[in-house]
Formats: C-alpha cells, sequence, structure tokens
C-alpha cells in the first residue's frame, strides 16, 4: 500500500502541463521559447507549480532593496486565474504572453484584473492606491529617494479623476483603457509596471 501511496503522492505534487502544441496556439510564444520557458519554471518549482510564498521567494530577488512582498501577492492572485492557490506554468505562460506581446488592448485588460483586487469588475480608488503602494515599497527607497510619503496617494488621485470618466466614484474596465490610450503618461506609467514583471 506504500506504494500505491507513493504514487498517489507524486500525481498531486507533480504537475505536467498540457501539451506543448495547445500552448503553442493558444499564446505568442513559439515551442522552442515554450520549452526554455519551462525548463526554467521547472528550475525553480520542481513541482510544476507555484504557491505564493514560493512566487513571493522568486520575486524578492529582483528586488533586494525593497519589499516586493505585497505586490508579489497581487501579481500572484492575477496569475492565478483560477484562484485556487496555486499557477501552474500554463497560467504562468498564458500571463507571460500577453504582457511581452499582447496587443494593447490585451495587456490594459490584463492590467485592470490585477488592478481590481476584489475581482468585482471595477477599480475603486483603494485598490489603486494598494497597488501603487505597493510598487513604491517594492521599487525601495533607492529609486525614489527624492518622493514624499503621500506620494503614492497624489499619483492615485491624479490618475482616478483622469479615469473615472463619469465620476461614479470607480473605474470600470471601458474607462481604463480609454484613459489609458489617450493619456501617455499614463501609459508610460504602465509600462513601468511592465518592466517590473
Amino acid at each position: 500500500s506504500d506504494k500505491i501511496e507513493d504514487e498517489l503522492e507524486m500525481t498531486t505534487v507533480c504537475h505536467r502541463p498540457e501539451g506543448l502544441e495547445q500552448l503553442e496556439a493558444q499564446t505568442n510564444f513559439t515551442k522552442r521559447e515554450l520549452q526554455v520557458l519551462y525548463r526554467g519554471f521547472k528550475n525553480e518549482c520542481p513541482s510544476g507549480v507555484v504557491n505564493e510564498e514560493t512566487f513571493k521567494q522568486i520575486y524578492a530577488q529582483f528586488f533586494p532593496h525593497g519589499d516586493a512582498s505585497m505586490y508579489a501577492h497581487y501579481l500572484f492572485n492575477a496569475f492565478d486565474t483560477a484562484q485556487n492557490g496555486s499557477v501552474k506554468f500554463e497560467d504562468f505562460v498564458t500571463a507571460l504572453s500577453i504582457l511581452l506581446r499582447g496587443t494593447v488592448h490585451e495587456k490594459l485588460r490584463w492590467t485592470f484584473n490585477l488592478y481590481d483586487i476584489n475581482k468585482d469588475g471595477y477599480i475603486n480608488k483603494e485598490e489603486m492606491m494598494d497597488i501603487v503602494k505597493a510598487i513604491y515599497d517594492m521599487m525601495g527607497k533607492y529609486t525614489y529617494p527624492v518622493l514624499k510619503e503621500d506620494a503614492p496617494r497624489q499619483h492615485v488621485e491624479v490618475f482616478f479623476q483622469k479615469m473615472d470618466k463619469n465620476k461614479d466614484g470607480v473605474v470600470t474596465l471601458d474607462e481604463f483603457i480609454e484613459s489609458c490610450q489617450e493619456d501617455d503618461n499614463i501609459m508610460r506609467s504602465l509600462q513601468l509596471f511592465e518592466n517590473v514583471m
């Protein structure tokens, strides 16, 4: 019975991704690129699945001067499309494909989802504040030494006023996409977030 238990444990722990052909059809990556990405993914996450703790550890390595844990938490939730507390290779590659090679529209939709923390289809000012603050924390004091304590709030006030077209206190996906596309500053700021991806 030990042997059966071992095999069961193996099947639960090791997640095998869908066929590369299928992923190639679903993403903007070539088969070769997918193989390279998968090797890197398996290297960091031998079980084939990443939980939030692991995700935070991997992410923290890139931001030694700041505290990336909060941003990594939000990012993890955006990657975890099934909202089940784990990110599989497919989730990872799908998101990466959008962020690196998606259309502007796809990238903006993905970013909207990142900001919509409670996933209710709207971004409110608190949610935007939480994300922006997390980005400032992650970048650390070295990147923005000149910034005042209330810089994130000012940042959010300006963004939110521009985005909330009908002034109802929330930003819809359409408002978000429209604002980003008509305002170079917002677009550039979002580009900055892409670089921290």
